[in-house]
């Protein structure tokens, strides 16, 4: 254990910043698309009972018109977090008819890729704009990779601890200095570590055939309708899922804030010459917000992102630059089938754990080497992160898998004993225990699980996908929301197209002078 860690956990450890721990913030955006009880993806438009997927805080949609997006508030607890995750799947499960929500990240037999439905948001500017964004990330990765699902784990520390090891360390720096530099220091060890993350968590072993469309890979088959990797932990995460070439070159390691925003300003009015083939416009139609790297900063593909809610019409990156990091959002968590919200709360609980760590422990600036190398591990565990004795790369020398996966979840052991002292609980550290046994015993993880479930049914991923799906539309079901909870989802859902009416009968230009000024914007 490192002096600098050992010094912040005697420091968190007192009773009153103790006190304060118990104020950080947990927030979850869950995806989950829509399928007909037959499995096949569902056509529909967003049911109109749910909202508009325009204005609605807590319910709306990502990228297809089927692949919808549940939204928590942040909570102090995690359990409150699960506690509205819960109530949002069981409110929407009562107005989708005879659809269900899709229970694995991996999306099951898919239609033509001209068919699957692009969201739609209304006819207001700024709802146009969001529908042509994913109109441009049709052209430039296709429909089909739009359709993956995820879990995005939002984790804040409160400010007043960051005033606490601030002082402690006496740092010159202003507290938003400050508090910006050691989210990135967090991040920088989320990327270092967040391999553990796919091995204990990941849960896309196998995907259906229709999702390569005959693209070539190196997958094995598992049945004729199925192909999977036999030590694969997460294929979401892959080379198969969401990656870019044009991104290829906006890696930026986070060594501080502004060289995260500068590479992503850059990478916005950096043209790329397959999106200008493509083009901005055919005729009057819009195909993409420009032909750029990036249309928005949206657009990257990181595992983690530092996060800072933004003002009315503000970008994020200029939010982040104005005001500093407030948050941060794992995006890396896969969808575990086997459970109803596809999270439960061990596995937060882990999380904040986790987390927690990654801003306790020191975080060297990444070198040159470092990066790739964080990389490498990475794609090496989604791949084949149960493969017996696999090496990664630890500070320039190999380290089985397995030993550096335990020396981590050792040394966080003081972390989750912190969180419990906290919240009065023992919740954190059985959570790490649990991460333990998987790591002693790989059969335990998700992606294992998955492949022993389809092995045992005889069944192929869609099959298996189903099956579980319609058992959490059950599970999900009895007993049902309570009325009051109901008709607050209901009102939520009225109010939303309330504001959706009046953002289209407020705009004031037309949606070719709103995209003018929009982009002299950027």
């Amino acid at each position: 254990m490192s002096d600098t860690y050992s010094r912040r956990l005697a420091l968190l450890s007192q009773p009153e910043a103790l006190a304060q721990l118990k104020h950080c913030l947990h927030g979850i955006e869950r995806e989950s698309l829509r399928v007909e009880r037959n499995g096949r993806l569902a056509l529909t438009p967003h049911p109109k009972a749910l909202g508009s997927a325009l204005t609605h805080s807590s319910i709306t949609t990502d990228y297809s018109e089927a692949l919808l997006e549940f939204i928590t508030e942040p909570h102090h607890d995690s359990a409150q977090t699960l506690a509205e995750l819960d109530d949002i799947h069981r409110f929407t499960l009562t107005h989708i008819d005879q659809e269900v929500l899709w229970s694995p990240s991996m999306p099951g037999h898919l239609p033509k890729e001209e068919l699957i439905p692009i969201g739609e948001y209304g006819t207001s500017n700024v709802g146009q704009l969001k529908h042509v964004y994913r109109k441009g990330l049709a052209v430039r990765y296709g429909k089909t990779m739009q359709c993956i699902a995820g879990i995005h784990y939002n984790f804040s520390v409160p400010e007043s601890i960051w005033t606490l090891l601030k002082n402690d360390e006496q740092d010159q720096r202003s507290t938003i200095d400050y508090q910006s530099a050691r989210y990135i220091a967090l991040i920088r060890n989320f990327r270092r570590y967040s391999w553990l993350l796919m091995y204990l968590f990941g849960a896309s072993p196998a995907l259906d055939i229709s999702f390569l469309r005959g693209r070539e890979h190196q997958l094995e088959v598992f049945d004729e309708d199925t192909l999977y990797l036999p030590y694969a932990t997460s294929l979401r995460m892959s080379d198969l899922g969401y990656q870019s070439n044009a991104q290829a070159g906006i890696t930026p390691c986070y060594n501080d804030l502004q060289s995260y925003t500068d590479s992503l300003r850059c990478a916005v009015s950096t043209p790329y010459p397959a999106y200008q083939a493509i083009g901005q416009k055919k005729g009057d139609e819009w195909l993409q917000i420009n032909t750029n790297i990036l249309q928005i900063e949206n657009e990257y593909y990181s595992t983690m992102r530092p996060k800072r809610v933004t003002l009315a019409d503000e970008r994020p990156v200029d939010a982040l630059i104005a005001r500093g990091i407030q948050y941060v959002e794992a995006r890396c968590i896969d969808i575990n089938p086997f459970l109803p919200l596809g999270i439960d709360l061990s596995q937060a609980r882990f999380l904040d754990t986790f987390l927690l760590y990654c801003a306790l422990q020191d975080s060297p600036l990444l070198s040159d080497s470092e990066c790739p190398a964080a990389t490498k591990n990475f794609l090496n565990v989604v791949k084949q992160g149960r493969k017996p004795k696999l090496q990664l790369e630890c500070n320039g020398k190999q380290i089985t898998m397995q030993d550096w996966g335990h020396e981590l979840l050792e040394q966080m052991r003081a972390t989750a004993l912190l969180l419990d002292q906290a919240y009065a609980t023992t919740e954190h550290s059985e959570a790490l225990r649990k991460q333990i046994d998987k790591m002693n015993n790989p059969d335990l993880t998700p992606s294992a699980q998955v492949l022993a479930h389809m092995r045992e049914q005889q069944c192929s991923f869609s099959q298996f996908s189903l099956k579980q799906s319609l058992q959490h539309a059950q599970t999900l079901s009895h007993p049902p929301l309570d009325a009051q909870k109901v008709a607050h989802y209901e009102a939520l859902a009225e109010q939303s197209h309330r504001a959706q009416t009046q953002l289209e009968q407020h705009d004031k230009c037309s949606f070719d002078e709103y995209m003018d000024h929009y982009l002299s914007q950027a």
